[in-house]
């Protein structure tokens, strides 16, 4: 019973910096990807969707995203949802295509993406801490209901705690590495 409460509780805080990882992904850094387009979506038929479901996306040089929709009646709707998504670079619309130009970003851009990025760090660190208060809170209830000793249940505890600190040690260690990709010139 206790070693599904661990493990459990080790696959949610191992999501959590997934979770992160994958909002890492629309930060800016030194050369654009194409996942600073990740949050954008538009009205397709009634339907809210992702960029990427409508046309391609691609990367053609550090500085460049292009978007090719596969339908040209949804340029005026991409070039929108675009500006208004604010992703650091005015949309081109040259009637077949979509054209973002990214300015190399300033040192004043690169702070508020590390700014942004502890943001998300933060919410992940709250996460975990929220994982190991729940997985505490299974044992205690086993405790209070005399399925466990209250020495077992220390011990879980503990273990627990111990999990907490492996993944709060990792958030730390991917933030550090984060900021050091974003403010290197």
């Amino acid at each position: 019973m206790l070693k599904e409460i661990f493990d459990k509780c080790e696959a949610k805080m191992k999501s959590s910096i997934e979770h992160m990882q994958r909002d890492f992904k629309t930060l800016r850094t030194g050369k654009v990807t194409t996942s600073v387009l990740d949050n954008v979506r538009i009205d397709y038929y009634g339907t809210m969707t992702a960029l990427d479901q409508v046309g391609s996306i691609i990367v053609t040089d550090a500085t460049t995203i292009v978007v090719n929709p596969w339908e040209k009646n949804l340029l005026a709707s991409i070039e929108t949802a675009i500006s208004k998504a604010n992703v650091g670079a005015n949309p081109n619309n040259d009637g077949e295509q979509i054209k973002l130009f990214f300015p190399a970003m300033t040192v004043d851009q690169r702070k508020e993406s590390v700014k942004q990025m502890k943001v998300m760090g933060e919410n992940a660190k709250v996460s975990v801490r929220n994982d190991r208060k729940n997985s505490n809170d299974q044992i205690k209830k086993l405790e209070k209901d005399k399925e466990v000793t209250a020495d077992e249940s220390k011990s879980a505890q503990d273990n627990i705690q111990k999990i907490t600190d492996k993944y709060s040690t990792m958030i730390e260690t991917i933030l550090k590495d984060k900021e050091i990709e974003i403010l290197k010139v």
